[in-house]
């Protein structure tokens, strides 16, 4: 049988994947949930039809929402991951030894459930002593806190679902709050791309910057991601991406597939067409 998993990018253009197997498919409380195994990218996850991550490029993704902040400020201790229920983002955290608590608050527990079973090279740590999980709308969790974390990270689906509520300007500004003085936010922005993604993006963007001193984008290229090329927002109460970078970074001796101090440079020089976007939000 000829199985292929498609994912519709925009109107007239769609992304396949030759499907070696199905492995599980799923309803939960809050979305459907398919795991398969693929002949080019490993096994996929995929929630309601999209494309969350492969086996063979999800090191690009969560390196560099992880490192880039890392990278900006070695002191950072307390961390706040919102979403992640893959396990990637932890994964990248625990790498440091001077990262002493990680809370991750995932709306969905079977999420974490299968990726615990089925995507194991993803969810190798969030059994690390370190880790704290609750189950529990991340929009709600990060309403109670006030000058708690040094880093956010927002590993959300794409703005609609159960992913919605974190691209309003509540929830921002929540951030905000939940963050001390120094603190640190970054967030998936979605694609410039196509121009539904766009407007996401440049909505995402306009309400960062309306309640952060410091409000930039940085790009990565995620072949299985709508069009390839994805953006991330890096935003802060002080430290800027670029000029505080602190070289000392790779004395740590970290192993990193895709990040390193020179693409953190790099990853924030920007195409003309998303700077148009960008200062058009």
């Amino acid at each position: 049988m000829d199985l292929w998993f498609t994912e519709y990018h925009s109107n007239y253009a769609r992304f396949s994947i030759k499907v070696d197997k199905p492995v599980i498919s799923l309803e939960s409380e809050f979305q459907r949930i398919d795991v398969f195994d693929s002949y080019e990218f490993g096994r996929v996850l995929v929630l309601d039809g999209c494309l969350m991550l492969t086996e063979k490029d999800e090191f690009i993704y969560h390196e560099m929402i992880t490192h880039i902040p890392m990278a900006v400020n070695p002191e950072i201790q307390d961390v706040l991951v919102i979403g992640a229920g893959d396990g990637g983002v932890v994964r990248e955290l625990t790498k440091y030894d001077s990262v002493k608590r990680i809370d991750m608050v995932e709306i969905d527990k079977l999420v974490v459930d299968i990726c615990r079973e089925y995507l194991p090279q993803t969810s190798c740590r969030l059994d690390d002593s370190r880790v704290n999980i609750y189950f529990e709308d991340g929009l709600k969790f990060v309403r109670r806190k006030n000058n708690e974390y040094d880093l956010i990270i927002v590993d959300s689906t794409d703005p609609f679902g159960p992913g919605e509520d974190l691209f309003t300007r509540e929830f921002y500004g929540n951030c905000y709050k939940a963050l001390k003085q120094w603190g640190i936010m970054v967030n998936q922005h979605e694609s410039p791309y196509y121009p539904n993604d766009a407007l996401s993006m440049q909505r995402a963007h306009k309400r960062i910057k309306s309640i952060f001193p410091v409000a930039e984008v940085y790009q990565a290229h995620i072949p299985t991601y709508p069009s390839g090329h994805w953006l991330f927002g890096f935003a802060s109460k002080g430290f800027h991406p670029v000029a505080d970078l602190k070289e000392n970074w790779n004395s740590l001796g970290l192993k990193t597939r895709y990040y390193n101090t020179e693409l953190h440079r790099g990853c924030f020089a920007l195409p003309n067409y998303v700077k148009e976007l960008l200062e058009n939000a």
